[in-house]
């Protein structure tokens, strides 16, 4: 295998590097969502350039009755995907080299924008996000780190975090890609079962379904009609927000939004989201097994 596994701070500081760095960060149990954000790095980087995927499961972004323990640690088919889908190394630290005091007590605030949504139902975890971010861009030190549009508050809220802290880096959001059959791509999808696989197809089919309209309360007629429809799914939220700070649009809104859903789908919780243009303009239409 080519693809150089670092494990320490020490033996990445000493890896070198040629080119233009672009980082792709992940939480491992890597699948072809994370592959595509790897192949926009190289893209981006170019042949001559380096690409790194960081692979670390965060604590600080897991709540006391969340799946720390559950989530999938899959280090060497991780390896594989970073090394086929065109990644030079795979930077993979232990808690307590990315954490070496121990507990810890300085972090990044999310602010108001990490308390709405997905900050509100998991209190803390933007936190936690921001604060693992900022520290493996420190490590990183890129010209580039790329996030997929699926997390869009979290992407929303690195950005956020570069401008207001003036990081020296470039953020790059990629679509989401998703199934056939518009499923997003999730490192938790393995949880589901088959029957409820079909259902979590109600979240995607929600979104696009909102995305045929163009007024803000017509969007969000539209995609909570087919969630009320669907069996299976305990909704958590339907948001139609702006993107800039991620508050409810209002109804005379018109430009850029993001509609985002969360639903638990028997014990397993699933996010998607996508962005839109509001007004008399082209809808997005979803083409099956591509990014919106």
């Amino acid at each position: 295998m080519s693809v150089r596994l670092l494990s320490t701070a020490a033996e990445l500081a000493a890896y070198p590097r040629a080119g233009r760095l672009g980082v792709v960060m992940t939480m491992g149990a890597l699948h072809d969502g994370h592959a595509t954000l790897v192949r926009a790095a190289r893209e981006r980087v170019g042949a001559a350039g380096t690409v790194l995927v960081t692979v670390f499961v965060n604590p600080l972004q897991f709540g006391a009755n969340e799946d720390l323990d559950r989530y999938p640690r899959t280090l060497r088919e991780d390896l594989r995907v970073a090394e086929e889908a065109g990644a030079d190394a795979v930077f993979a630290p232990a808690v307590d080299e990315v954490y070496p005091g121990g507990s810890v007590q300085v972090r990044l605030s999310a602010g108001p924008m990490g308390e709405v949504l997905e900050g509100a139902t998991r209190p803390g975890h933007f936190d936690g996000m921001l604060t693992v971010v900022a520290k493996l861009l420190h490590l990183t030190a890129p010209d580039l780190a790329l996030y997929g549009q699926k997390d869009a508050q979290q992407l929303a809220l690195i950005r956020r975090m570069v401008l207001d802290l003036n990081f020296p880096v470039e953020i790059v959001g990629v679509p989401t890609v998703r199934e056939d059959d518009g499923l997003a791509l999730s490192s938790r999808n393995r949880f589901l079962t088959p029957e409820e696989r079909r259902s979590a197809l109600a979240l995607s089919a929600a979104l696009f379904a909102g995305a045929a309209e163009t007024s803000p309360a017509a969007v969000r007629g539209a995609a909570h009609h087919l969630l009320k429809e669907a069996s299976g799914v305990d909704l958590d939220y339907l948001a139609l927000v702006d993107p800039a700070d991620f508050t409810e649009v209002p109804e005379d809104h018109r430009g850029d939004a993001v509609l985002a859903v969360a639903a638990r789908v028997g014990t397993t919780r699933l996010i998607d989201n996508l962005p839109l243009v509001l007004g008399d303009v082209p809808r997005p239409q979803h083409t099956p097994g591509a990014a919106p």
